[in-house]
């Protein structure tokens, strides 16, 4: 017996040896502190920059305010923080707003539609108000951390190192006492101690490594063992490792948390987890999560850059310690959306994301210019005024001059985004149908929905998305009805991946085609979408059934209704999506029907519905904006049929525009319903064309209102 313990001693002591040997091995591979987020050599040019304009002024106003902190006593919260999303009214959806401290660890939440004031209570997380101020110190003093590691290396002054110090020191006393808690309230792996998930306990210890790092030289060796055992390990290696998500945006802060320890320690085993884990580290992230095209494969433009925000730690750590990480792929994180936004710099609100203005993501690209140096970066650096924080890291001093973006017609099979444009500059006419991949978690089910935009603003809108503890987030937000596209008997559509069926350019029309794939079960919808002209948008909407259905195709428009025809209130029925809307009237479009929504003084948009042949009701309302108190109109073309195909238009200016469908007919002589194939003759004030639209390549012949036969086989055509 006594000899099975000796062995077992010894092995314990020989593992430990060999710990410690490894740990040494690794760290002796890596350059001295500093090494995650400045080199040595990085905080050279920090110290050369902060000398220059347009950076002096950031540098002191930093200075400034980390001073007033210097004197303030640190006051850990007694518990971790709540989950963001949590924080919404939940009468009107909206985002609550932060008021004055009321009492110890309270404050006052108001909620930006009425005003009213909401009262915490923490024994729900849905209503635990107070942890977002919690939440909001512990990233506080996070910050705090780095700040200061950022201020002593540039000055030498020993009072910020020993602030960090005392904060790191704080938080090896107080961490392992909080109790693990996911945003359920749940203590169980997925939590976090600090924050309500391993995502928020990421986002915080990334800038608590940056800042251990920065003094790290400074510190005692009881000091070091106490931050890494007591803190950093148990965050790293306990809380967040423990934790596997796969390919997904919130890995990627995770491995940046990971990989920085990691660095931090000289730990290599927490480094190739970070890099090299096969399912889930930072190789297999920009492997299978980057498609093609460069777009992050959630498909929204929100967690695109979210996804940017987390990976740029752990590949800057990583240069500074010898590794090159940023590769091809990462570097398409920043293209694609140079290419994919709209005229004015905007992204779409596709799937769970609100619109990105690229402007406002300047601090990133003056990483991607610095590493990459590529000049089409210059497009949005040169509309920036680079007082932010990643300009005055890691800024080039001198920018040369850039040319603006070139935004032309153009499709991205990978992402699935067939985008038309007419015009030139930010008052160019631009529309984008998306057809591609669900995007998983956060996607949306709207199968070929469309935006549309001129002139520098969105005529059609889409929901985007909303704090997800919102109700409206997935009664809305989520919901068919609420997106620019086809909705089948009340419900939203399945998760589907479409595909393109044509694009190009035909006579100076910009189209695009797709299939939305199988989004009911039965079913076969395709989209054509042409842009005639600046002023003019053209859809063809072929739907294709096994039996008969309601057929629902919804269109909103941001802006009022402008002299709407007479019709009869219509009650919403209670499905996701629609119980949301209001002051909804309903009227006949069989024989065709126009609408127009005004949008400030200059914006008018008009739809036509083209006569169809088949009884047709136009049902009008609102939807939902920013609030339920923010009302949208919405326009649903309703037909109940097993066949059919909508012809309508979207006109930007006050010239008519009238629509006329024609009978295509096959090889055989036979004629063909609108669903599989048709011509629209296109007459919009004194010009006139036709469009065919033959999805399946039939060999075609239309007669035309001259009297002259037209034949053709191609997908999409002009005449």
């Amino acid at each position: 017996m006594r000899s099975k313990r000796v062995t077992a001693i010894m092995g314990l002591c020989l593992c430990s040896l060999w710990i410690n040997l490894a740990a040494a091995e690794t760290a002796a591979s890596l350059p001295d502190h500093p090494r995650l987020l400045f080199s040595d050599q990085g905080i050279a040019q920090l110290k050369q920059r902060i000398q220059r304009a347009p950076w002096k002024a950031l540098w002191q106003d930093f200075q400034r305010r980390c001073d007033r902190r210097l004197g303030e006593k640190i006051e850990l919260p007694p518990r971790g923080g709540n989950w963001w999303h949590w924080y919404i009214c939940p009468e009107h959806g909206a985002r609550l707003r932060m008021g004055k401290q009321i009492g110890p660890w309270q404050w006052e939440h108001r909620c930006p539609v009425d005003n009213a004031v909401l009262k915490s209570d923490p024994s729900q997380p849905s209503t635990d108000y107070d942890g977002l101020g919690i939440q909001d110190v512990h990233d506080g003093y996070a910050d705090g951390v780095r700040d200061a590691g950022i201020l002593f290396q540039v000055t030498g002054d020993k009072r910020y190192a020993e602030r960090a110090r005392a904060i790191l020191l704080a938080y090896a006393e107080r961490y392992l006492s909080y109790p693990l808690h996911t945003t359920r309230g749940e203590a169980r792996i997925g939590g976090g101690r600090v924050g309500p998930q391993t995502l928020d306990e990421s986002t915080w210890l990334i800038p608590v490594c940056q800042g251990a790092d920065l003094i790290w030289n400074t510190l005692s060796e009881a000091d070091r063992k106490a931050i890494a055992e007591k803190l950093i390990l148990p965050a790293a290696r306990d809380v967040i490792l423990a934790h596997k998500m796969g390919v997904h945006n919130i890995q990627c802060w995770k491995n940046s948390a990971v990989g920085l320890a990691g660095f931090l320690l000289g730990d290599r085993d927490l480094i190739r987890a970070a890099i090299d884990d096969p399912a889930s580290g930072y190789r297999v992230q920009m492997e299978k999560g980057v498609q093609a095209d460069g777009c992050w494969w959630e498909g929204a433009w929100g967690y695109h850059f979210y996804t940017v925000s987390a990976v740029w730690p752990l590949t800057e750590a990583a240069r500074n310690c010898g590794i090159n990480l940023y590769g091809e792929q990462f570097k398409k994180m920043f293209d694609a959306p140079l290419a994919l936004a709209m005229p004015n710099l905007v992204l779409p609100p596709w799937n769970d994301s609100s619109t990105v203005n690229l402007l406002a993501e300047a601090p990133v690209y003056e990483l991607a210019y610095a590493r990459y140096k590529d000049p089409a970066y210059l497009a949005i650096l040169s509309k920036s005024d680079r007082q932010n924080e990643r300009a005055l890291w890691f800024g080039v001093e001198e920018l040369p001059k850039g040319n603006p973006p070139l935004f032309s017609s153009r499709n991205e099979a990978a992402s699935g985004y067939g985008i038309l444009v007419n015009g030139k500059g930010e008052d160019a006419t631009w529309l984008c149908l998306k057809y591609g991949p669900h995007g998983g978690g956060h996607g949306h089910p709207d199968k070929l929905n469309f935006i549309l935009y001129s002139r520098g603003r969105m005529v059609t809108t889409d929901p985007g998305t909303r704090a997800y503890g919102s109700p409206l987030h997935g009664g809305w937000d989520r919901a068919t009805i609420a997106h620019n596209t086809l909705v089948v008997d009340e419900r939203s559509q399945q998760q589907s991946q479409g595909k393109c069926l044509a694009f190009g350019k035909a006579q100076g029309i910009e189209y695009v085609m797709a299939d939305a794939g199988p989004i009911y079960k039965g079913v076969r919808f395709v989209r054509t979408a042409a842009l005639v002209n600046a002023n003019l948008a053209v859809f063809v909407d072929q739907v294709k059934s096994d039996r008969a259905h309601t057929l629902d195709l919804a269109c909103h428009l941001p802006g009022a209704w402008d002299m709407l025809p007479p019709g009869q209130p219509w009650s919403s029925p209670d499905q996701p999506g629609y119980k949301y809307m209001k002051d909804m009237t309903i009227r006949d479009g069989t024989d065709g029907l126009l609408l127009a929504v005004r949008a400030g003084k200059e914006g008018r948009a008009t739809l036509t519905l083209a006569s169809g042949g088949q009884p047709t009701h136009v049902i009008t309302g609102t939807g939902i904006g920013r609030s339920t108190r923010d009302r949208v109109p919405a326009a649903i073309f309703r037909r109940s049929a097993q066949n059919t195909a909508f012809v309508w238009a979207i006109s930007l200016d006050t010239t008519p525009v009238k629509l006329q469908t024609l009978t295509a007919h096959d090889s055989t002589g036979k004629a063909m319903g609108p669903e599989s194939a048709v011509a629209v003759q296109v007459a919009a004030g004194k010009s006139s064309v036709c469009l065919l639209i033959n999805p399946d390549g039939a060999s075609l012949a239309v007669a035309l209102p001259d009297k002259t036969e037209w034949r053709s086989s191609a997908a999409f055509d002009v005449r």
